[in-house]
């Protein structure tokens, strides 16, 4: 099935898929959703336009047969950061045609020349969740930009071509920062008003974990290993498995033997993905979940401690000290007297 969207910003974008797909446009204060007809597949194709000149649109769907999205203009096309998070997706410029591949948590930053078209493929039966902040140059330079300082040389200069004088294609390594954003972007955690704001300010963070790689991946100081594909993998199912059982206190070598890997390697991971090591990232996760009970729930301080697997109240009140700056109390002042 070929899609063609002849028309910007999001909004447009949206509304062009939705007649193809004959379906009808949810409107969520500015947050457009198409739900895919059961005909078609499943899943939903959501995106948001800022005043900034930024959107971003997500495709989280699982088609029945395969689709090619054709974005034709007869203007400038946005530079775009494209990222997957599940299945795989292909970019291809329409001139070239040279097939562009990406895996989950790999991310491309492209820019056609002229009014040379992009085409993303979707493979059939295959669940594909892809991200797209979209950039219309000529109306992001309005912002206070401070003439995009300390960037990178050539993204300086792709910021700048509003005209997009030259083509430029940029694949990068995997990432599960980015991949994280997608899913608190997905979560649809506020409504209204609160809810642009929270996806404005993510795709802003979006933006700058993809500019941060981009320019990691062109530094003199390069990493002495990029981990492959299985080892990112391995590192996102020992976060998931550490945010799903907080009451545990899991080691190191545990979870590297559950993972099917080595205590070396999933430290090295941890340290590439989260700057943090292991049992770090276990601490950092107990201590979120301690603060949002403190905040949303009816527990007190011991009954918490227990939730995130720490027998010592003590230890637990100086930790979270030194990571929030108060006592954990400081959030039970306004809500009932601790047990």
């Amino acid at each position: 099935m070929r899609i063609d969207v002849n028309t910007l910003p999001i909004k447009d974008i949206i509304q062009d898929i939705s007649v193809k797909l004959d379906t009808p446009v949810r409107d969520e204060s500015g947050e457009l959703t198409i739900l895919i007809p059961e005909e078609f597949g499943e899943g939903f194709i959501r995106g948001s336009s800022f005043d900034s000149g930024m959107g971003i649109i997500s495709y989280c769907c699982k088609f029945k047969e395969d689709v090619e999205i054709y974005f034709s203009l007869n203007t400038i096309h946005p530079l775009k950061f494209i990222f997957c998070s599940e299945g795989t997706v292909t970019h291809y410029f329409q001139e070239d045609e040279i097939l562009h591949p990406m895996d989950a948590f790999q991310n491309i930053i492209v820019s056609s020349s002229g009014y040379n078209g992009h085409v993303l493929q979707f493979k059939a039966y295959v669940q594909t969740h892809v991200s797209s902040l979209e950039i219309i140059r000529s109306s992001f330079s309005h912002r206070t930009n401070y003439n995009f300082m300390d960037l990178d040389p050539t993204l300086q200069e792709l910021f700048k071509d509003e005209v997009s004088k030259k083509q430029f294609f940029y694949q990068g390594n995997y990432s599960l920062k980015a991949a994280d954003i997608m899913e608190d972007i997905n979560t649809k955690e506020f409504t209204g008003f609160l809810r642009s704001v929270y996806l404005e300010g993510r795709s802003y963070h979006m933006l700058v974990i993809q500019i941060a790689q981009y320019q990691d991946d062109e530094s003199v100081e390069k990493l002495p290993k990029i981990l492959r594909k299985s080892d990112i993998q391995k590192v996102d199912y020992v976060a998931k498995r550490i945010q799903g059982d907080l009451s545990t206190n899991l080691t190191v070598e545990s979870l590297a033997k559950e993972a099917g890997t080595n205590v070396n390697k999933l430290q090295e991971g941890f340290k590439y993905v989260y700057d943090l090591t292991v049992n770090k990232y276990i601490q950092h996760q107990k201590l979120e979940a301690a603060k949002e009970m403190l905040i949303a729930s009816e527990k007190n301080i011991s009954e918490i401690v227990l939730a995130i697997g720490l027998n010592n109240r003590s230890y637990f009140s100086k930790i979270f000290k030194e990571k929030y700056g108060v006592n954990p109390k400081y959030f039970l002042k306004t809500k009932k007297p601790e047990d």
